[in-house]
């Protein structure tokens, strides 16, 4: 696929129409504990990537440093085998962003400028695919773009290679859009409305500005296939499952944790353990926690933001970890797994792919009360055949060591292929 001369994002639109569906490709992928067939590749020391890459003038572009999250860690760990790259991003808040790079190395856009930037980031989407091609790239060798939000829409110059880390496609402008949209006010609506439309134009034509696509599961590899007709390789993203560790002694209650957004589905968690009578531990706040409060009955404890060593004590004495809702990946079931604690989730989407059913947990079909206390009893049933010490042997097969050799591979595989010499394995 190529666009005509003129780049008009109509004429990308109607070649991408017209292509045929493409499969996501599954590359690198952590082999389950106990998987049939499974080879273990030695994985090589990240000072060893560090010093093979060390000539390359790197880019980093993530969509906004404004807080902690998963694609932050995603950053801050492509930064241990790529020390000398500059982060470039729209906007950042100083305090979180020293957290990850130092002010040196740092550069925001334009949208930097706009008093209250950092807090309203999300506001500023429809204006984001300027900011992004106002961005300076020259000179860069290699540009990584971490993209959940339009980070990979860049324009990179013509010598570099360019990859994606695709922690998802924009939900809000695709599969979960309606979502959005039936959450917003009405005046966000009819923003939504006049602007997603060509946002989503530019988005799929931006992909076409990426060299090799990355998916954090297969799952957001599928969604790449769909709708920008890429193959994307699979490496899961890292989890720092050494910072966990199992207890011998685990407490009555069922616990989540997270941001408390709709999605993520802490409405049938408290209904499933409210018709039960469990307990019920929720960590963390988010816009939802108010009518999730009025949602609780007696056994249910919101315990609000805990501190990271509360937290591990939390996972390590649950009887199960709860996963109602529908994530890319899901960072959260893999520190419980690797807490040794049994993960109960919704069959759909990264959890699919971490929770192993009979070894680490099990699945439920359908997101509704019904369907998840069944699930729960069938855990109470066969609760003493989950193994603590298996169940973290598999959750170690999503560690920092394992993602930051896999994309090492792959990017050297990358720059290789362009004839870049730092690209050469040794």
């Amino acid at each position: 696929m190529r666009p005509q001369q003129d780049g008009s994002v109509m004429t990308i639109e109607r070649e991408i129409t017209a292509a045929p569906p493409l499969q996501a490709h599954v590359g690198t992928v952590p082999i389950a504990a106990g998987e049939a067939g499974a080879v273990t590749t030695p994985l090589r020391d990240e000072a060893e990537w560090r010093a093979q890459f060390a000539g390359l003038r790197v880019a980093i572009v993530h969509y906004w440093l404004v807080g902690p999250g998963g694609g932050e860690n995603v950053v801050k760990t492509m930064l241990r085998i790529f020390p000398q790259a500059v982060v470039h991003t729209l906007v950042a808040d100083p305090d979180y962003s020293r957290t990850i790079v130092p002010d040196d190395r740092l550069r925001t856009s334009f949208l930097q400028k706009i008093p209250g930037a950092a807090r309203f980031h999300r506001s500023l989407l429809p204006v984001a695919p300027m900011a992004l091609e106002n961005l300076d790239l020259d000179g860069y060798d290699l540009i990584i773009s971490s993209e959940s939000g339009p980070a990979k829409g860049i324009m990179p110059p013509l010598n570099a290679v360019h990859v994606c880390y695709c922690h998802s496609p924009m939900r809000y402008l695709w599969d979960q859009y309606h979502h959005y949209r039936r959450d917003a006010s009405a005046l966000k609506r009819l923003v939504l409305s006049i602007t997603v439309p060509r946002l989503r134009l530019w988005d799929v034509g931006s992909a076409l500005r990426v060299d090799r696509f990355v998916a954090n599961s297969r799952y957001v590899a599928s969604r790449i296939a769909r709708y920008y007709r890429r193959p994307a390789e699979v490496i899961y993203p890292p989890v720092e499952v050494d910072d966990f560790a199992t207890s011998p002694e685990i407490d009555d209650y069922y616990l989540i944790t997270g941001r408390h957004v709709s999605y993520k589905r802490v409405d049938l968690a408290i209904a499933a353990c409210n018709r039960l009578g469990r307990r019920l531990v929720i960590t963390g706040k988010g816009p939802e926690t108010a009518a999730l409060r009025k949602l609780a009955g007696p056994t249910i404890e919101f315990v609000g933001q805990c501190s990271f060593a509360e937290l591990k004590r939390y996972y390590a004495r649950a009887r199960a970890f709860l996963m109602p809702g529908e994530e890319d990946f899901g960072i959260a079931p893999v520190e419980a797994m690797a807490s040794g604690r049994p993960v109960i989730a919704y069959a759909s989407g990264g959890a699919t792919e971490t929770v192993v059913p009979g070894l680490s947990g099990l699945h439920f079909a359908e997101q509704s009360v019904d369907s998840l206390v069944a699930a729960i009893e069938t855990f109470e049933r066969d609760e003493a055949g989950f193994d603590q010490a298996a169940i973290r042997t598999h959750a170690l097969s999503f560690s920092r060591e394992r993602f930051l050799d896999s994309f090492a591979r792959f990017v050297a595989a990358a720059l290789a292929a362009r004839g870049t010499a730092a690209g050469t394995f040794r």
